[in-house]
């Protein structure tokens, strides 16, 4: 299991989301390339978390002055990177490991799905990465092709 060490501004950063939404949060990621603060809830807290019709999530986006996105822990590191690239849907993860031994995570979607999974600039592909890193100690995520026979 990683070790996720948490900033000084990434504790008060949890603490004013979870005040705003009542969603547990377990980490935090600031993306001041792509403008964004990533939390990764707590299994069940999404709901919490989004509030109906997205209420809560904008006001704590208001709040913070940032884009917030959340992704949903999973204990089950196919089920985490799921979660991450989601709504894209993940057809296939593959795990193996690269050439120094490092844990890779090979993820297929669906070919309609590739660009949502990668994303504007690659900024989805970039949080997947990050977030299994840090919740995992996956060293890389990567898109592969779908095989067409």
């Amino acid at each position: 299991m990683p070790q996720v060490v948490l900033t000084e501004e990434c504790m008060r950063l949890i603490s004013q989301f979870e005040s705003l939404t009542g969603a547990g949060s377990r980490d935090c990621v600031v993306d001041n390339r792509n403008e964004r603060i990533i939390f990764v809830i707590n299994p069940g807290d999404m709901g919490l978390a989004i509030g109906r019709g997205g209420s809560s999530i904008k006001k704590a986006s208001d709040v913070m002055g940032k884009r917030i996105e959340v992704v949903e822990y999973s204990p089950d590191p196919g089920q985490f990177i799921r979660n991450c690239f989601l709504p894209a849907h993940v057809t296939d993860i593959d795990f193996a490991t690269d050439a120094e031994d490092q844990p890779i995570a090979r993820v297929e979607v669906r070919d309609e799905d590739r660009g949502l999974a990668i994303g504007k600039a690659g900024k989805n592909i970039f949080k997947a990465k990050v977030l299994a890193q840090r919740q995992h100690d996956i060293a890389d995520v990567q898109l592969v092709q779908n095989e067409v026979a």
